[in-house]
């Protein structure tokens, strides 16, 4: 994969056509495709139903020489207002289907809140702390995702991953080297088609009445508006409970509710969250972030780390 801080090449229409197929869309419009609907262009964009798709796209941005980038849902992403000067492929494998009594397998494209419930439908539970958090499966391993303690990866059974030179290949989830919001597969762009998840029986109602209290508890939270949730995160500490010190609770302490740039601001129920009111910027939001940042870093010498991640420059 290309480095995604270069320029990409400038080539004949038929040459990226026949590279990338017919589908290779130009100058996409990706705010809409994230959370914070916020960013410019995609120089060329790739939407990839299956892993033969993701390795072309792969395979045929390195041979050519134009940055890749790779995305799932867009939530927890902050792209530049000058957009990317390069290739965005979006993982859109769908299918989710049982591959045994307590095991589902589920493809990269499929958002989070679709695997709750079909786990909740078939009576398994594990999964009800994803409830409510956008974004899909694919960027949730890839990021580790979690709630209440606990994280996707300690469910996962498998993943099927297309590499950096393009060849797709299983993995147990020894590989990923699951760690907080963290991966291997973040440090060797390694791209997640599918999944394989391993769950326990339970009561159907049990498990509704659980998500449908964690979908509570987060509109009690979180905004309803263009948000991308929490912007840093939690640091560990063993002393804290679920062994993680809260970022949101520095940043409350550090005076940051309230802050606005431009059209973004900090949410006023949660420290840690940034929201756009409608107007806002990329280079708004990072503003303001990099003074919450700045804030916490004075009052308790602390430096938190993203847990958003860019694309383009700033």
């Amino acid at each position: 994969m290309v480095e995604r801080g270069t320029a990409a090449p400038a080539l004949p229409i038929a040459t990226l056509l026949a590279a990338f197929g017919p589908n290779l869309e130009f100058a996409k419009d990706m705010a809409p495709l994230t959370s914070y609907n916020t960013g410019g262009p995609a120089r060329y964009f790739l939407a990839a139903e299956s892993a033969a798709e993701i390795t072309r796209g792969i395979t045929e941005a390195t041979r050519l020489g134009i940055p890749c980038f790779v995305i799932g849902g867009g939530s927890n992403l902050l792209i530049s207002d000058d957009g990317f000067d390069g290739l965005i492929i979006k993982v859109d494998v769908r299918g989710i289907a049982l591959s045994g009594d307590c095991e589902i397998k589920v493809g990269a494209g499929e958002d989070l809140m679709d695997l709750v419930n079909f786990a909740t439908e078939h009576a398994l539970t594990g999964i009800e702390f994803l409830a409510g958090i956008w974004g899909t499966v694919g960027g949730a391993v890839y990021g580790n995702a979690g709630a209440f303690g606990v994280e996707i990866g300690s469910v996962v059974t498998g993943v099927t991953i297309v590499t950096r030179d393009g060849k797709v290949k299983s993995a147990p989830p020894e590989y990923c080297r699951f760690g907080y919001r963290d991966s291997y597969l973040k440090t060797s762009h390694e791209v997640v088609v599918d999944t394989r998840i391993r769950l326990t029986k339970g009561e159907r109602g049990q498990i509704k009445k659980k998500v449908d209290d964690i979908l509570a508890q987060r509109e009690t939270k979180h905004p309803s508006s263009l948000t991308a949730g929490c912007f840093f995160k939690n640091i560990p500490d063993a002393k804290e409970k679920y062994g993680k010190l809260p970022a949101g609770r520095l940043l409350d302490e550090a005076g940051v509710k309230g802050l606005k740039v431009g059209g973004a601001r900090v949410y006023e129920k949660h420290a840690n969250i940034i929201v756009n009111d409608g107007h806002a910027t990329s280079k708004e939001i990072r503003q303001l972030a990099d003074i919450m940042k700045q804030r916490v870093k004075d009052r308790f010498g602390i430096v938190l780390e993203e847990e958003v991640q860019q694309i383009g420059k700033f």
